[in-house]
């Protein structure tokens, strides 16, 4: 029987000391009533996403890594400070919750773009949207509108003087495992950024 195809997306890990930054404070808004509005990302999963690939039959996963090894090596590890939050598309209409980065989204943006010509050759075009660097800490797509704005106005509010900064060291191509339980996100490999 054939393996299943894997979703993958490359992305640059939010080290310990970040997510327990993080899980302090989603655990504040959390406490009160924005907990029901919306699905919360578990704080281990928190990743910055340079590229989301999508379903991938197994045996491409390889070509994949090689990609990914062609556009990183050689890009020198970077600080990222998280800050303040917002939600998407709007704060009154949001479908997503993020918390905004405050310093490294250039570098984010340059890495993201090392990675459109190693993948166009595998069949990946570059990416119609504009790149926005965020950190995805809940969803709302789910939830009535009115509840989710709540959730946002409650997110921006707790978020609006917190910040945590971390190094960028590695990028890495995870593997999504969805269905029994929430998200989980395996590395299947990473590339370690110079200095």
């Amino acid at each position: 029987m054939a393996e299943s195809p894997h979703r993958l997306f490359v992305a640059v890990p939010v080290p310990a000391v970040a997510i327990e930054a993080c899980r302090t404070l989603l655990d504040a808004v959390r406490s009160g009533p924005a907990d029901r509005g919306a699905r919360w990302v578990r704080t281990e999963n928190l990743h910055l996403t340079l590229r989301f690939l999508g379903e991938v039959e197994p045996e491409r996963t390889p070509d994949i890594a090689a990609a990914l090894v062609a556009g990183v090596t050689g890009c020198r590890a970077f600080e990222i400070a998280l800050a303040g939050a917002g939600a998407f598309p709007t704060e009154s209409r949001p479908r997503a919750l993020w918390l905004g980065i405050a310093e490294g989204a250039d570098e984010l943006g340059a890495l993201a773009r090392t990675l459109t010509d190693p993948l166009a050759a595998l069949g990946w075009p570059a990416d119609s949207r504009p790149f926005r660097p965020h950190l995805t800490v809940g969803r709302t797509d789910a939830v009535p509108a009115a509840v989710g704005a709540a959730t946002a106005a409650t997110l921006i509010e707790a978020a609006r003087d917190w910040r945590i900064s971390f190094r960028a060291e590695r990028v890495v191509l995870y593997r999504s495992h969805l269905g029994g339980g929430p998200p989980r996100y395996a590395e299947v490999a990473e590339v370690a950024l110079a200095g």
